[in-house]
């Protein structure tokens, strides 16, 4: 219980953080992020098969044609099967377990797992981390999700353990996640799981002039499965990810919109 406690400590430390960050990110633009997706890096070939069990489930009654009304209703079955608690750290298909077996789950798994099913479905999507420049301990992070409607012909965002889409005040089209953070807040969200009753955690990644999102690119989900998988809890898992780092092969954080380099404006206190 200890060791639990000294390598969760370690995790949420803010030179971690800024560790990770320092080592992994790369600043961008917006044009130059417009092809780079999960897809790219991961076919349906390397999907565990669970997650194609889980997704007959899913589809059990109905199929939708539009990509925005598949990528809902993924996230609406993830949302009422997954009740969240704890980061889990674990292989794709080992968590998709855990979470489906009320073991936990934050917002970063489930925009994981979200990934995958996204892939088997024929649906192009990515997914976004958001942060807060300068950096700020008490703010944490938060992670969403984007997928290309073919209808639409553009990127939509799509927060699965908000379980919201946003709009602008006066329309009806989904918004990608550029247009919300460029849109000095005058977008709305609307939920399509339930009545959100806090939207605290919305208002300071969604309408905070100091959170900026970067884009979790060239995650190859196997790779990392097969190493979560083969360290089976010897290690924190932090050194399984840097392991990967060492061999080059880690994600990137490609921040399009501001310097990443303005997060490191902190203190350790």
């Amino acid at each position: 219980m200890t060791l639990k406690k000294i390598t969760w400590a370690l995790r949420r430390h803010p030179l971690l953080y800024y560790t990770r960050f320092w080592l992994l990110s790369k600043n961008s633009t917006i044009n130059r992020l417009d092809k780079d997706c999960y897809n790219r890096e991961n076919s349906k070939t390397v999907v565990p098969e669970f997650f194609y069990e889980i997704n007959k489930k899913i589809f059990e009654h109905y199929k939708p044609e539009k990509d925005v009304d598949k990528a809902v209703l993924i996230a609406l079955w993830l949302r009422k099967h997954i009740k969240g608690g704890r980061g889990l750290s674990l292989a794709s298909d080992e968590a998709l377990k855990a979470m489906i077996n009320g073991d936990g789950g934050v917002c970063s798994d489930m925009s994981q797992i979200f990934n995958n099913f996204c892939v088997i479905n024929d649906i192009k999507v990515r997914e976004w981390g958001i942060t807060i420049v300068p950096f700020n301990k008490k703010y944490g992070g938060h992670a969403t999700n984007e997928i290309f409607s073919k209808e639409l012909g553009k990127w939509v965002i799509i927060d699965v353990s908000k379980s919201i889409l946003f709009y602008y005040e006066d329309n009806n089209e989904p918004l990608s996640l550029f247009q919300v953070f460029t849109s000095n807040g005058s977008h709305r969200y609307s939920s399509f799981y339930k009545e959100i009753e806090d939207n605290t955690q919305i208002l300071n990644y969604y309408y905070n002039k100091r959170a900026t999102p970067f884009l979790i690119s060239s995650y190859r989900n196997s790779l990392y499965d097969k190493y979560l998988k083969k360290n089976n809890s010897k290690y924190p898992v932090f050194f399984v990810h840097f392991y990967i780092y060492l061999i080059g092969k880690s994600y990137k954080y490609k921040f399009p919109l501001r310097d990443y380099r303005k997060m490191f404006r902190f203190s350790f206190s």
